[in-house]
């Protein structure tokens, strides 16, 4: 019953299908839809999201434009590196340092750290990022969002590609 109680491990997600091709998913078009809940489980935040993502070889961009609920705007522009073993990195403008990423079959797995603004306040926090991808041009992410550790909020998120006209 403890064994619940850990973390999660990328090498449990080794379901081949369908696979999770990074590059490939975010390239063009993608639209999303979210929740951000507190640790009682509450939503304290709706969004949709509209992302483009570009590559370049090994390089990729993504530009996402958040619209929460609430009328506020975020907008924040990722550049991904692929690295030579089949990692990822990542970097943004308001992200602390290096995001990284590793694929196991239809899974990512990002890791990195931003100051969070909150109600005027600002939080430095950890974010433990977890994709999957579904049939249909979908992919899920869930965050847990962490501070000392401890999960203070979680975001899901629903993506689904835009067919190219």
């Amino acid at each position: 019953m403890l064994s619940g109680c850990g973390s999660h491990k990328l090498e449990y997600y080794k379901i081949p299908s369908p696979p999770l091709e990074l590059e490939a998913f975010f390239n063009g078009d993608i639209k999303g839809w979210g929740i951000v809940q507190d640790r009682k489980g509450q939503v304290v935040r709706r969004f949709d999201v509209t992302l483009k993502g570009t590559w370049s070889g090994t390089t990729g961009t993504l530009d996402e434009i958040f619209h929460y609920y609430d009328g506020e705007k975020q907008h924040r522009v990722w550049t991904i590196i692929k690295q030579a073993d089949g990692t990822y990195t990542g970097t943004a403008a308001d992200i602390l340092g290096t995001a990284t990423g590793a694929v196991e079959g239809n899974t990512i797995n990002w890791q990195y750290s931003m100051d969070l603004p909150v109600r005027g306040r600002t939080y430095r926090v950890q974010f433990d990022d977890w994709m999957w991808q579904m049939h249909d041009g979908v992919l899920i992410n869930r965050s847990y969002i962490k501070k000392f550790g401890i999960t203070m909020a979680e975001l899901t998120l629903f993506m689904q590609k835009v067919p190219a006209k």
